[in-house]
């Protein structure tokens, strides 16, 4: 295999076969087979079907770098819920290398190389309040808030209230985007939320 070729790769964030076939010059098949037999051998980290870290890289990874990492697991998808919470300061109760999204397509979970991606579905129409910051897409912190009172309330999430400073969320914006979610989980909100929020 082509040195100058792998020094490509280990600066890539993570890959595919068909990147693999690309930077070496071989066919997919080829590159296939070259990527299985470097999961066997431990050089590289599977996520799912065709998704590729470098391990020797796993270690350097910041939290950035694993949000990069989330958006691209599953397409659409923005960090949310508990993880995006800890990202802007409300909670810092969160276990280590774990990392919640939200997604159009479906709810999934994809764990290796002691990194866990859980992703939770939502409707399209309550798939907004997210933004770019730099390579991934993450949730307001009162969005993420309201992702997870949503799914705690149809029995999806487990949600620690103890572990958040409310005086970090925003009672106009929340409310603002509350408006599409439906009574069941404007209702969750206000229990979480507790006396001074009126829907």
């Amino acid at each position: 295999m082509n040195r100058d070729a792998w020094g490509s790769l280990k600066k890539s964030l993570f890959f595919s076969s068909e990147d693999v076939a690309v930077l070496f010059g071989v066919t997919r098949a080829s590159a296939q087979v070259f990527c299985s037999r470097q999961v066997k051998n431990g050089a590289f980290i599977r996520l799912k079907k065709d998704f590729y870290l470098l391990d020797e890289r796993r270690p350097y990874l910041d939290r950035q770098d694993f949000f990069a990492i989330a958006n691209h697991l599953q397409v659409p998808s923005y960090v949310s819920c508990t993880t995006a919470l800890v990202y802007h300061g409300v909670t810092t109760q969160a276990p280590q290398g774990w990392y919640e999204s939200a997604a159009l397509k479906r709810s999934i979970q994809y764990a290796a190389g002691g990194a866990t991606f859980s992703y939770f579905k939502l409707r399209k129409d309550f798939y907004f309040g997210f933004t770019k910051i730099g390579p991934f897409f993450m949730a307001q912190k009162e969005k993420a808030f309201l992702d997870a009172c949503h799914l705690s309330a149809h029995g999806r999430y487990a949600f620690d209230r103890a572990a958040l400073d409310m005086d970090r969320l925003d009672k106009t914006v929340l409310k603002t985007l509350m408006a599409p979610f439906p009574e069941r989980t404007c209702n969750r909100v206000k229990d979480i939320w507790g006396s001074g929020l009126e829907i």
